[in-house]
This record gives structure tokens, sequence and C-alpha cells, in this order.
């Protein structure tokens, strides 16, 4: 067997990578994938939209977004049912501040695990 150590003088460098997601004490409330269903809920103004807009089932963001509505104490999706004027669904107050509270925490994670990266080494 070649060790690397024989083969190259540069060493081999190394970088941390990683996902996370906010937990409520019922499980699961908002990951990268909820996050992304949000916003498109947003920019579509509908579920059934940005469900096709990510490739997901309606069934699977109407989930979604029932199980985020339920682990919050409001609602982060607001939605009307259809009839002559349609439905829809928009974003409340509590879900744009679900978006930027994990885009705040995501960036800190991103500059952990960048400033972490910087010192691994076997």
């Amino acid at each position: 067997m070649i060790h690397n150590e024989t083969m190259n003088a540069v060493p081999l460098t190394y970088h941390l990578r990683g996902r996370f997601w906010i937990e409520s004490p019922q499980g699961t409330f908002l990951g990268q994938g909820r996050v992304a269903l949000l916003e498109r809920i947003r920019e579509h103004g509908s579920i059934s939209a940005a469900a096709r807009s990510i490739q997901m089932s309606y069934r699977q963001a109407w989930e979604l977004v029932n199980s985020m509505n339920t682990h919050s104490d409001t609602p982060l999706v607001s939605s009307a049912t259809g009839g002559k004027g349609g439905g829809g669904a928009s974003l409340t107050e509590t879900g744009e501040k679900a978006i930027a509270l994990y885009h705040a925490v995501y960036a800190d994670f991103d500059d952990f695990l960048a400033k972490r990266s910087e010192s691994l080494t076997l």
C-alpha cells in the first residue's frame, strides 16, 4: 500500500460539511427543505404551486406546512380554500421570521464550519 506522504509533498486538506435543523419538543420544525417550501409559498402564493416548483407532492407539502404550523405558537402559513375567487396561501409574519431565523443560524453554522475546517489536520 502506498501512503499519501510518499506520493505527494502537499498534505491533504479537509473541510467540514454539515446540515442542521431546528426542532421543537414535537420533532423537526425547520430545515433546509421546509424553508425552501416556505420561500416558494411566498413566491407562488399557493401550496400546490410551491410544491410543483420543487418537485414535491401536494400531500407532502401540505403535511410539512401543517407540521410547521402546529410546532409554532402561531401559524407560519395562512391558507384559503379554493372556490370562485380561488384559494391560496401566504406567509404570516411568523413565517417570515422563521425564514429569517433559519438563514441567520445557517450563516453562523456555515462560519463555524469554515473556521473549524481551517484547523483540521491528521
